[in-house]
C-alpha cells in the first residue's frame, strides 16, 4: 500500500537547525511526530533513519514517512462513481453529483461519497481513510475537497478556519429578486420543531451570506453566493428568510414543480495549497437540471 511522504532539501538558512525545529516550522506538531514515531512512520535524513535531535546541514534531504492509515469498519468500500477533477499525493477535488450523500447515515448506509472514496483508495493501493475537508448536503451538487492523509487534513482544516478556502455557490431561488446584490446577516440555530431544519433566530450562530443576481426569468432568480461563515443549511435558511427559498427546497418552502431537489451548486473552489504552495482554482459547470430552471 502506498504511504504518504513529505520531503525537503535543506537550504543554507536552515543549516544548523534540529530536525524537531525544522519540522515544527513545517506545521508538524508534537502529536503528529508521536504518531510518526510510534505508529509505523519514520523520519529519514539522507535516506537513513533519524531522530528529531539530529542537526541539519545545507544540502541534506529530510523526509517524513507517515504511518499507514486503517479505515474504520463503519464505512464499507463500494464502487460509487466519483467525478475526480484533481488529485495529488495530499488531496482530491471531487465534483459531486446531486442526490448522493457525502457520508453514511441511518437513512443512507451505503452509496455515499465516503464509500466510493474507500473503494477508490483500495483499488489504487492508497493507505488512507476518509478525511473530508468540507461537506455538501445530499442534494447539493459541485466541488468539495477530501484530504488523503491525517496531516493533510489538519493543514486544510487550519486553512478553512482562517478563511483561506473560498467557495462560491450558484442557486436558483423562487421569485424575482429586485436587488442586484446584497448581504444577509442573520444568526442561524436549530428549529426546535425539527431534528433536521435550521432557522434564523436571535440565539443562533453568527452567519453571513453575500449574493449577486445573475439573471431573473420566469419568476425565478439565478444567484451567485459567497459565504463568510459555514453554518448548516446556511444558504437555504438565509434565502428562506428573505422570502426567496431555493427552487425544490421543500424543507424551507421551495416548490418541486420544476426540479426534484434544492437548486444549489458549489460552482467554484479556490485555496492556497499547503504543500505545493500555490493557489489552486477549480470550477464546475452548472448541472442541466438547474440550467433548465431558467429556460422554462
Amino acid at each position: 500500500m502506498k504511504r504518504f511522504k513529505l520531503q525537503w532539501q535543506i537550504s543554507t538558512n536552515c543549516s544548523g537547525m534540529l530536525i524537531r525545529e525544522y519540522l515544527k516550522s513545517k506545521h508538524i506538531s508534537k502529536r503528529a511526530l508521536t504518531d510518526i514515531k510510534f505508529a509505523g512512520g519514520d523520519i529519514l535524513l539522507n535516506g537513513q533513519h533519524a531522530t528529531v535531535r539530529q542537526e541539519l546541514k545545507e544540502g541534506d534531504t529530510l523526509a517524513v514517512l507517515f504511518p499507514e492509515e486503517q479505515p474504520g469498519l463503519s464505512i464499507v468500500p463500494e464502487p460509487v462513481p466519483l467525478d475526480i477533477v484533481y488529485e495529488d499525493d495530499h488531496c482530491l477535488v471531487i465534483s459531486k453529483q446531486p442526490g448522493i450523500p457525502v457520508i453514511p447515515s441511518r437513512e443512507h448506509y451505503g452509496g455515499t461519497i465516503a464509500n466510493g472514496l474507500l473503494h477508490y483508495y483500495q483499488k489504487h493501493g492508497i493507505s488512507s481513510t476518509i478525511h473530508l475537508v468540507n461537506r455538501l448536503d445530499r442534494d447539493t451538487s459541485g466541488l468539495m475537497i477530501a484530504a488523503k492523509h491525517r496531516f493533510s487534513h489538519s493543514r486544510f482544516s487550519a486553512l478553512q478556519k482562517e478563511g483561506k478556502i473560498k467557495r462560491t455557490y450558484e442557486a436558483v431561488a423562487e421569485g424575482e429578486i429586485q436587488l442586484q446584490s446584497g448581504t444577509i446577516s442573520a444568526p442561524i440555530g436549530r428549529d426546535p420543531n425539527s431534528i433536521i431544519a435550521r432557522e434564523v433566530r436571535e440565539d443562533g450562530q453568527h452567519a453571513v451570506t453575500h449574493f449577486t443576481v445573475i439573471s431573473v426569468r420566469y419568476g425565478k432568480t439565478r444567484l451567485s453566493l459567497k459565504l463568510e461563515t459555514g453554518r448548516t443549511h446556511q444558504i437555504r435558511v438565509h434565502m428562506k428568510s428573505i422570502g426567496h427559498p431555493l427552487c425544490g427546497d421543500t424543507l424551507y418552502g421551495g416548490s418541486l414543480a420544476s426540479i426534484n431537489r434544492h437548486a444549489l451548486h458549489s460552482s467554484r473552489l479556490s485555496f492556497w495549497h499547503p504543500f505545493l504552495e500555490k493557489e489552486m482554482v477549480f470550477e464546475a459547470e452548472l448541472p442541466e437540471d438547474m440550467k433548465q430552471l431558467m429556460e422554462e
